[in-house]
């Protein structure tokens, strides 16, 4: 089994040094998708960041063009 390290907004935040409303209002849901980069245990409203998806997914580079989409993948036209 393959051992996650779970965040909280808080904790996420002190990582990638962004506000923890940015990532409330901008980032989740446009970037860090649930499913993939979170999870609400329980079907609770707590969220738990996954960093390692997080981490892996923050190093990948951006192409030079193109439309992100919803399942992570970018449309190129």
């Amino acid at each position: 089994m393959e051992n996650k390290t779970y965040l909280t907004t808080d904790e996420l935040s002190e990582r990638i040094k962004y506000d923890p409303r940015t990532i409330r209002e901008r980032l989740k849901d446009s970037v860090l998708l649930e499913g993939i980069h979170y999870f609400r245990p329980f079907g609770g409203r707590k969220i738990l960041y996954i960093w390692e998806t997080i981490e892996r997914d923050m190093q990948l580079a951006a192409p030079a063009f193109g439309i992100p989409m919803a399942n992570g993948d970018v449309c190129h036209g």
